[in-house]
C-alpha cells in the first residue's frame, strides 16, 4: 500500500474526526522518526506528551515484551503485580496514599470528579456537588470532562452536558472566591493549560486557591494528565508550585506510549471510593502496567529531572534569541512559543515538510518532546524551527 491507497482508506474506514498532517510515519528512535519514504523527523511532541522516553526505548520494549509473553491482561477481579508495584511507586514518588488506575486522561478526571462529588456526599449529603474550574481549561472529551472544561466551543452539539460546574479566571482568585457558594464541593485546575495555549497560572494564586480550600473543606482537584510525570522538570508540576492537590490525575507520557490514566488520593480522599463506587475492565492492565513502572523507574533516576530543566532552559535560550519569536511560556520541556507574524499551524505544517514534527496550542506553537531528547536531536529540529520561523 502506498500513501495515497492509504490516505484513501483512512478516509473511507475511519471516523474523520482528526485533521492529520500529511505524513505516515513508520518507525522512530528516541526523539526521531521516519516515514514510509525513509525521510527523518525530529519529533518535538511525543505523540503530545506520551513518548517521554522517545520511540522504542530499549528498555521499556523488554519490560512490555516480557510481561505480555507471559500475561496480557486479567481484570480486577485478580491480583497482578505490575499494577501493584506502580501503584507503590507512584505512592512513594508524590506522597499520595491511593491509586486508581484508568486508561486515559479523560478517564481519570471523570474519576476525579467522582471522587469529589463522593467526598462532598459523604460529609455533608446531597446539594453539595458544584465544581469550579477554570476558563480556557481543557479537560477532556467524555460528556462530563467537555463540561468541565472552560471553553465555550467545546459546549456545542452535545446536548444536554453534565451539570455542575462553573468557570472562574485563571489568576483572579476574587473572582473565584466569588465563583462559590453553599453547593460547591471542589476547585478543578490545570496548573498549565496546555490546550488553552501552555499558559501557565501564577504560583500565588495556585498557592492562594489551596488556602481557600482548606479554609472551605472543598477538594483541590489538579488535572496533570500533561504535566505530570517530568515534561516540567519535576514529576508532578505541582512540586513546582509548592502545593499537594487533594486529588491528581494523570495520564499521558505515565504509560510511555500505551494508554493508562491514573487517579491519585491523598489522606484525605483515599477512603472516598469504595467497593462497586468505580471501576474499569481494562484499568491496571499488566502490560501497560509493566511499561509504566519503566517509565518511573528511569525517571526517578538520580539526576533525570535535572537534566530535564537543564535542555528545557537551553531550548529557552535559544528561542529567546529569536527575533521571530513574540514570547515563551510553559515549564521545563512544555513550552509554548507565540510567533510575531505567522501562524502557528502554517509554521507546523512548513516544520513538516523540512523534517520536525511539533504541536500547536491555540495560537502558538507547543513543544512536548521527549524527556530523553539528545542535545544533538534538540539542536537539528531548532535549526528547522529557526528556518522556518525566518
Amino acid at each position: 500500500m502506498n500513501f495515497e491507497e492509504l490516505k484513501a482508506k483512512d478516509k473511507q474506514y475511519i471516523a474523520n474526526t482528526y485533521a492529520r498532517f500529511d505524513v505516515w510515519i513508520q518507525s522512530g528512535k528516541n526523539a526521531a522518526c521516519r516515514d514510509e519514504s525513509g525521510k527523518e523527523y525530529i519529533d518535538f511532541g511525543s505523540g503530545i506528551g506520551v513518548n517521554v522516553l522517545g520511540y522504542c526505548n530499549p528498555g521499556w520494549v523488554e519490560a512490555v515484551t516480557k510481561q505480555l509473553s507471559a500475561l496480557q491482561h486479567t481484570s480486577n477481579l485478580y491480583y497482578t503485580e505490575p499494577a501493584v508495584a506502580l501503584a507503590e511507586k507512584l505512592c512513594k514518588a508524590t506522597g499520595y496514599r491511593k491509586v486508581f488506575f484508568a486508561n486515559s486522561g479523560a478517564e481519570a478526571n471523570e474519576g476525579m470528579i467522582k471522587a469529589a462529588r463522593k467526598y462532598s456526599f459523604d460529609r455533608y449529603g446531597e446539594g453539595r456537588s458544584t465544581i469550579i474550574s477554570l476558563q480556557n481549561s481543557f479537560h477532556g472529551r467524555t460528556v462530563t470532562t467537555l463540561s468541565a472544561t472552560g471553553q465555550d466551543h467545546y459546549h456545542e452539539f452535545f446536548f444536554p452536558f453534565t451539570g455542575g460546574f462553573v468557570f472562574a479566571p485563571m489568576n483572579d482568585i476574587e473572582a473565584l472566591k466569588a465563583s462559590a457558594d453553599e453547593t460547591t464541593c471542589a476547585v478543578m485546575v490545570e496548573l498549565i493549560q496546555g490546550e488553552g495555549g501552555v499558559m501557565a497560572a501564577d504560583v500565588e494564586f495556585i498557592q492562594q486557591v489551596r488556602k481557600f480550600c482548606d479554609e472551605r473543606d472543598l477538594l483541590l482537584l489538579i488535572d496533570e494528565v500533561q504535566t505530570g510525570v517530568g515534561h516540567t522538570g519535576h514529576f508532578l508540576a505541582s512540586e513546582a508550585f509548592g502545593v499537594k492537590g487533594d486529588i491528581t490525575s494523570l495520564a499521558k507520557g505515565l504509560g510511555g506510549g500505551l494508554p493508562i490514566g491514573a487517579v491519585l488520593l491523598s489522606e484525605k480522599t483515599e477512603s472516598v471510593l469504595s467497593y462497586g463506587d468505580h471501576g474499569s475492565t481494562f484499568g491496571a492492565n499488566p502490560v501497560v502496567c509493566a511499561g509504566a513502572n519503566y517509565v518511573v523507574d528511569q525517571i526517578l533516576q538520580k539526576g533525570f529531572l535535572e537534566e530535564v530543566q537543564k535542555k528545557g532552559l537551553y531550548i529557552r535560550d535559544k528561542l529567546s534569541q529569536l527575533e521571530a519569536v513574540e514570547e515563551l511560556s510553559g515549564l521545563g520541556l512544555m513550552i509554548g512559543i507565540l510567533p510575531k507574524e505567522k501562524k502557528a499551524g502554517e509554521l507546523a505544517n512548513e516544520c513538516l515538510k523540512q523534517g520536525l514534527l511539533i504541536l500547536t496550542a491555540k495560537n502558538k506553537l507547543r513543544m512536548l518532546p521527549p524527556l530523553t531528547i539528545s542535545y544533538e536531536e534538540i539542536d537539528r529540529g531548532l535549526a528547522v524551527l529557526e528556518s522556518v520561523l525566518k
